[in-house]
This record gives structure tokens, sequence and C-alpha cells, in this order.
């Protein structure tokens, strides 16, 4: 019987982690100045890119074949509103692209950047997967941190522990310009790092869905852009 009894022990035991060629936390904005319209109109965009033909194909040619990927809004607390699934092809695709248009909103309350960022390595460190390389894909219309710790802070204990952080400014009218120190400079100088990390700007609403959309492809495939992009 001992064979048996060894045999279903086994079969019981939790499966061993699986090798990936990515992790990716897509951290998007639900704070305050995020409006509910705005909210659905950023899921969409990640659905609409994370299922987009080009996107896959840059999944499919990674080492693995496959990424793991979990979308988590940021506000004054943090919510992970799909859970870590691991995409090969289109129909884990389409069945995380779904699972992101259904769910309620869980994130209020103003900005918690710092916050956010830790907790985003934290389902990194917690969620049992093997990924050869580890991305924070974090996105958000401003820049302040009214509670937790501080940005700068997050981003470099972030990074120490081998995690890129890259980011997606999403611009408002009133935005006074990189050169004059606008949302775009903000994330570069205080919330990007790790080993080629970059922006893709999203200039206005129209071109939000294309700035993801590059945005992933550039983080699957691991290429290194020039620091500082702009999707128009």
């Amino acid at each position: 019987m001992r064979p048996i009894c060894l045999a279903l022990c086994l079969s019981a035991s939790p499966a061993a982690a699986q090798d990936t060629d990515l992790e990716l936390v897509l951290l998007a904005d639900a704070s305050g100045s995020i409006t509910q319209e705005e909210l659905l109109f950023q899921r969409e965009g990640y659905a609409r890119a994370i299922t987009d033909p080009d996107v896959l194909s840059a999944i499919s040619r990674t080492a693995y074949g496959e990424i793991a990927v979990t979308y988590v809004e940021w506000a004054a607390n943090q919510a992970q509103v799909v859970d870590w699934t691991r995409i090969a092809g289109p129909d884990e695709a389409q069945g995380f692209a779904d699972a992101l248009l259904s769910m309620p909103r869980q994130a209020y309350g103003r900005n918690a950047i710092g916050a956010a960022l830790l907790e985003a390595l934290r389902l990194m460190e917690v969620n049992e997967i093997d990924g050869w390389r580890r991305v924070i894909d974090f996105s958000g219309d401003s820049a302040g941190n009214f509670s937790g710790p501080g940005i700068e802070e997050a981003r470099d204990h972030v990074v120490a522990q081998g995690v890129t952080i890259n980011a997606l400014p999403i611009l408002r009218p009133d935005d006074p310009g990189r050169a004059q120190g606008g949302l775009e400079r903000i994330y570069e100088d205080r919330i990007i790092g790790g080993q080629g990390a970059f922006v893709v700007t999203a200039r206005d609403r129209g071109s939000f869905s294309e700035a993801v959309k590059r945005k992933l492809i550039l983080e699957i495939s691991g290429e290194m852009p020039e620091r500082f992009a702009r999707a128009d």
C-alpha cells in the first residue's frame, strides 16, 4: 500500500513552478482623477492590445512562447482586477480580456504610487511563477503621492529586485510638455527604472490603445528602445 499512498500524496502536492518568458504586471490608474468612463476606456485599450495579432505574434516569438500577465488598478488602495494568467495564444488572451472587461471597479481615492509599485512587486514574489524577465507596466495621468511610501524609494526597492518599471503617461490638454517638466518628464525621472526602462506616451484619448499596444510589444519582445518614446 505504501507505493499507492506515495503516488496519491505526490499528486496532491502543489505543481512545481513553470518557467515563462515574462511576468508582466499591468498597473493602471484608477485614482480620483480617473472617471468611470476613463477607467473603462483604459481597460478596453488593454483588452484590445492583449488580443491584437501583433502582440500575440510577439508572445509566440519569446523564448518560452508564453507570458504571465496580471491587471492591477491603483489609487489609495490597489486591486488585482485579473489574476495571473498564462497567455500563449488567442484563447488565453481573449479570456484575460473578457475577465478584465467584466470586473467592477475596486480601487478608489487619491494617488499612492509608491504603494502601487510595491504591491506589483509583491504580486510577483508570491505568484509561484518563475519568469525569465519581470516588468511592471505603470500607467497614469498624474504623479501625486498622497499616502504610503515615496515614489523614488519604492522604485529603487523594486529595481533592486531585478524588476524593470516602464511607464505610460496619459497626457491631459493642460500638460506643460516634456521640456517644461510635464508628466512625461516626471515619469521618466521618478518612476521608470531597471534594465532598458522606457516611457511610451499617450498624447490623447485617441492614441491610448496604440500606445498600449506599442508598449506591450516592446516589453514582450524584450527590445530596448530609446528611453523616451511617443505614440502620436
